[in-house]
């Protein structure tokens, strides 16, 4: 580790040259540097000003890098200069006042995050999990860390396609409990409201029409292991009542039994809804949500990580054809690197297997192996008709169109063919138009709120809100 010092003065070189000294007594390897980014380190200040919170986020690498801030006195810090240091890039910042205290904290930290990097490069958290970006590898050392070192709840929250599954996966393989069973999944849009009591608490023989023989439930299957419950926010009310005494209680009757029988998981959930937003709309218990978020964690989408795109595409190739990794042609990784993924990384593998599938012989997979749905024409290549597309334009600059009026008509036009074309189909019909869903969508209601615009209200008559007859 580095450790750099912002502060001037006898005693502050008295204080880096203890710090230095400490450290390497407490067992790191400490290099004194100059004013230089590259952690991970520690920053020693005597004041918070812009060339501190400059080199914390330089050192830091925006954060990816763990940085601890140490005040050489309590007078460093003024009110709020604590969050404006975290927020400029420091993981943590403590004040050197009890020198032993202070370096114990730092070490401690330190081995820590060693530990937790350490798990983040073992074989068991680089299965599936790919990515290198630094929002991604944040999110990543949260879950290792709530994984290894806590046995509370766990809320992941994302878009469908972001890698929740394999995110629960990864907390139950990493749960210290000892001689754990397999993890337990439940995915609550498949609960049948009339055999979700079987389906979680389980039942016994001739408890109900159909029971020939007894059944263990959810709650039994995931004891002294992990519960995942996928989509939890689908679970219909009476059912979250029930899961809510069970997590609070840790025990549970059988259908049919008037025996309790005690359980003991961890429990891990995932949604794409916003379930606060949910209770306030009184669809989600909001005293649940508090017993399930003990630690949150949101997966970022793939249009918020761009630079993983390449090693998803890299490491679907490598499952798809273990004889040997095909490559790209430019043109190929060009046009995956810019489309957009609204089914996020589930989205890039089926469309990353279509392409494997499609591709025979040597060589690279190139643009005949794209699927014809898929195709676009590059904006940047000369259409054929060319002068045909010319004269309307030219036509309608004669007759005192404006340019706004004309791309606003051009892109009406062109939303209007590519829908009746696709039969309105909303997953072709923007692939055409080299936009997303969402996007269209937007254009659509924007055109439709222009259209009712075009009827003021001023023009109705007051008197009776019926349109004025100019009488």
């Amino acid at each position: 580790m580095k450790l750099w010092s912002l502060s001037r003065g006898e005693r502050a070189e008295l204080v880096q040259r203890h710090i230095a000294g400490a450290l390497r007594g407490a067992g790191l390897e400490v290099e004194v540097r100059s004013i230089a980014p590259g952690g991970p380190g520690v920053i020693v200040f005597d004041a918070v000003s812009a060339e501190l919170c400059q080199l914390l986020a330089s050192a830091s690498c925006g954060g990816d890098e763990r940085i601890i801030a140490i005040a050489s006195d309590r007078e460093a810090l003024g009110d709020g200069d604590s969050w404006r240091v975290i927020g400029a890039g420091a993981s943590d910042v403590v004040t050197w006042s009890d020198s032993e205290q202070c370096i114990a904290h730092v070490a401690a930290r330190f081995d820590r995050w060693r530990e937790v990097d350490s798990l983040l490069e073992s074989v068991v958290a680089r299965e599936g999990l790919v990515g290198e970006s630094p929002r991604w590898r944040s999110v990543l050392r949260q879950v290792v860390e709530a994984a290894r070192f806590t046995d509370a709840p766990v809320l992941i929250t994302g878009e469908s396609g972001t890698g929740k599954e394999l995110i629960a996966r990864l907390i139950h393989l990493l749960n210290p409990r000892p001689k754990k069973p397999g993890l337990v999944v439940v995915d609550c849009t498949t609960i049948v409201p009339t055999l979700s009591g079987s389906e979680f608490f389980g039942h016994e023989r001739g408890s109900f029409t159909g029971a020939v023989w007894a059944r263990e439930g959810a709650f039994a299957l995931a004891d002294g292991g992990t519960l995942f419950l996928d989509e939890v926010g689908e679970l219909p009310l009476p059912l979250q009542a029930e899961l809510l005494r069970v997590v609070q209680e840790g025990a549970y009757k059988q259908v049919g039994s008037n025996t309790w029988r005690n359980t003991s998981f961890r429990l891990v959930c995932a949604t794409n809804r916003e379930l606060l937003s949910e209770a306030a709309e009184g669809r989600f218990r909001r005293d649940l949500y508090y017993r399930i978020a003990g630690s949150t964690f949101h997966l970022p989408p793939l249009r918020e990580r761009p630079q993983d795109i390449p090693l998803f595409i890299k490491h679907f190739l490598s499952e798809m054809r273990p004889d040997g990794l095909c490559d790209l042609d430019d043109d190929v990784r060009e046009f995956l690197l810019a489309r957009s993924y609204p089914g996020n990384v589930r989205d890039l593998r089926h469309l990353v297997f279509r392409l494997s599938y499609r591709h025979v012989g040597p060589g690279p997979l190139t643009l005949g192996d794209v699927p014809e749905e898929e195709r676009v024409v590059s904006p940047r290549q000369p259409t054929q008709d060319g002068g045909a597309f010319e004269e309307p334009v030219r036509r309608a600059l004669a007759r005192g169109a404006t340019l706004k009026e004309i791309g606003r008509t051009a892109a009406e036009t062109a939303v209007s063919i590519a829908l009746a074309e696709e039969d309105g189909n909303a997953s072709r019909a923007p692939r055409r138009l080299g936009v997303t869903a969402r996007a269209l969508q937007l254009r659509r209601a924007a055109d439709a709120r222009t259209q009712l615009g075009a009827y003021r209200p001023e023009e109705r008559d007051e008197g009776n809100g019926s349109p004025s007859s100019g009488n």
